[in-house]
């Protein structure tokens, strides 16, 4: 949670016209910014959108409460949005439309999800013997380790990181290279990773 400055609390006065009405409105500095992003998602101004809460909580009276209340429903509306979004079900959709090899690794290496070219991909590279139940035993090792390849993702703006990378099931084994991103997942931190010479 980001901490609150006193710029936050401080009352903004201002004037808000639309369709020859003015509005004197004072709301905390916070509603402003509120307004703004939600007046820019709609592609509306400020004062269209000021007007259509008006409109909607005419039988209210308070207008500065009404939209108080619209900015913290369309915050609490976004925020469901977008944490339907960043769910290991849309990482997992991610990789099934990705036509490469691909999967989703934890931060302890384990690979939590795959698609069907990375399964191809393993059958065809580490074959195994009729009744051989060794792809359970499948290990992942990396050149870089899962922590350096974080980091250089904090440090390059989120650029892909390319490694290498070997798999193995038993005494087989096959080396590969890969491209790295930060999956859009807020908890646990996941790579997404995407084969690129399988």
């Amino acid at each position: 949670m980001l901490p609150l400055t006193a710029d936050d609390f401080g009352p903004e006065f201002r004037v808000v016209a639309r369709g020859g009405i003015r509005r004197g409105i004072r709301l905390e500095r916070v509603f402003w910014v509120s307004l703004k992003q939600m007046a820019e998602a709609r592609k509306c101004t400020i004062g269209m959108l000021v007007d259509e809460i008006a409109e909607s909580h005419a039988d209210q009276g308070n207008l500065t409460s009404a939209i108080r209340v619209a900015c913290m429903r369309g915050m609490a509306e976004e925020n469901l949005m977008l944490r339907k979004l960043a769910s290991i079900r849309t990482i997992n959709a991610i990789l099934v439309a990705c036509p490469s090899p691909a999967f989703a690794l934890s931060s302890s290496k384990k690979i939590l999800t795959f698609n069907a070219p990375f399964q191809q991909l393993v059958k065809r590279q580490l074959p195994t013997a009729p009744n051989d139940d060794a792809r359970h035993d499948l290990k992942l090792a990396l050149d870089l380790n899962v922590a350096d390849i974080f980091a250089r993702l904090d440090t390059n703006g989120e650029t892909p990181v390319a490694t290498g990378f070997v798999i193995g099931a038993g005494e087989r084994r096959y080396r590969g290279q890969l491209s790295a991103v930060r999956a859009p997942v807020a908890e646990p931190e996941l790579l997404m990773a995407f084969v690129f010479n399988g």
